[in-house]
């Protein structure tokens, strides 16, 4: 079975210097269980954004940014729910 793939095109400096601003990703929407490290794409106040899990706790994700002085991430907006992540990404490969 084939999974869709997303395009994105990152947009600031909170993932620099694993993701590049204008970089292309590809993400694919979740088939898998989730893990500390894997950086998804997620929906929270009305917008998309890309970032890293740190921790995870039942049904919802930690997630921060690798360039902590430039991103607002789960230590100012708080955790996100599973169902508000739409996609994986794995292309480029960026486990820590």
């Amino acid at each position: 079975m084939k999974r869709p793939v997303l395009l994105r095109r990152v947009v600031g400096v909170s993932m620099a210097p694993k993701l590049r601003p204008g970089q292309l990703i590809m993400a694919t929407p979740l088939f898998r269980r989730l893990h500390p490290g894997q950086v998804i794409i997620f929906r929270k106040n009305d917008r998309e954004q890309i970032k890293r899990i740190e921790q995870i706790r039942d049904d919802h994700v930690f997630v921060i940014g690798d360039n902590l002085d430039a991103s607002t991430d789960s230590r100012q907006f708080g955790w996100v729910d599973r169902g508000e992540i739409v996609a994986r990404v794995f292309r480029p490969n960026l486990a820590k």
